[in-house]
């Protein structure tokens, strides 16, 4: 499988086995190190957006935006069949079990796509959720300091 990474707007294609030939150690702070080409690399995950395949990097203390297509991803934008419109949210759910560190929106608050929801820390990492759409908050179903657990509604949208 090929992959096309676009690192602040430079391509690389890459393979699988490309990949997995990588030197990464992951370090017990949640940090990555990797070794290329007698380079040293220090990597930490700023932050993840999973559905859009896009990743913020701090690399040596550089930040880098990351996209990510697999060949279905390549395939579907070479056929044009890339949706391009806004979609209305549904409840936002906690992707993953964790803690509510901060809560970002209010009641009644209208909200775009990119916009930041809540932070969730999980695994020791700090995650910013952000809305894939757009909508109005109904109510929060959260308090900060909360655990939630995966798929549990944190907020509600009208």
């Amino acid at each position: 499988m090929s992959y096309k990474i676009n690192i602040d707007d430079q391509t690389f294609d890459l393979n699988r086995e490309a990949i997995q030939d990588l030197n990464v150690v992951k370090n017990g702070d949640g940090t990555l190190h990797l070794l290329q080409d007698n380079q040293s690399y220090h990597i930490t995950i700023i932050d993840t957006d999973f559905d859009n395949n896009k990743l913020t990097l701090e690399i040596n203390g550089n930040p880098y935006e990351i996209a990510i297509e697999d060949e279905y991803d390549q395939l579907v934008k070479k056929m044009g069949l890339s949706t391009g419109g806004t979609q209305k949210l549904k409840n936002i759910k906690a992707p993953m079990p964790g803690l509510i560190l901060d809560i970002l929106v209010k009641p009644e608050q209208t909200i775009e796509k990119g916009d930041q929801l809540l932070v969730l820390e999980a695994m020791k990492m700090e995650n910013v959720l952000k809305a894939e759409g757009e909508g109005v908050v109904k109510s929060i179903e959260v308090t900060k300091g909360a655990a939630v657990d995966k798929g549990q509604v944190m907020i509600e949208m009208e």
